[in-house]
């Protein structure tokens, strides 16, 4: 379990690192790689994109997945692992419940 949280990590920090240096996203979008789950033989790995404003975040992801080949061939050099785990970019669903559940807290504390 530690190898796998280790390697998500490092995952996570080297997909960060291609995706906003080397692909060319637009400029007045916030994408963020927020997590990354890696499959237990490690043949598929998760990596959950949040992008705001949210009503872009299907551009950015059919652009991530145009580029697809080359974010794989970029980690492929990057990490001395193998099997280098295949990609798999999903929009990130939790952080825009929790930014719901942040406003309707918000709104409570301010009605008492």
């Amino acid at each position: 379990m530690e190898r796998i949280q280790r390697v998500n990590q490092l995952l996570k920090k080297e997909l960060s690192r291609i995706i906003f240096k080397q692909l060319d996203l637009p400029k007045d979008v916030l994408t963020t790689v927020t997590r990354v789950e890696t499959a237990p033989n490690l043949i598929q790995v998760r990596v959950y994109i949040s992008v705001l404003p949210e009503e872009q975040s299907k551009l950015v992801l059919q652009g991530l997945n145009r580029n697809i080949y080359g974010i794989q061939q970029q980690l492929n050099k990057r990490l001395n692992m193998r099997p280098i785990p295949k990609i798999i970019f999903i929009k990130e669903e939790q952080t825009i419940e929790a930014g719901r559940v942040e406003e309707l807290l918000d709104k409570i504390q301010k009605n008492d």
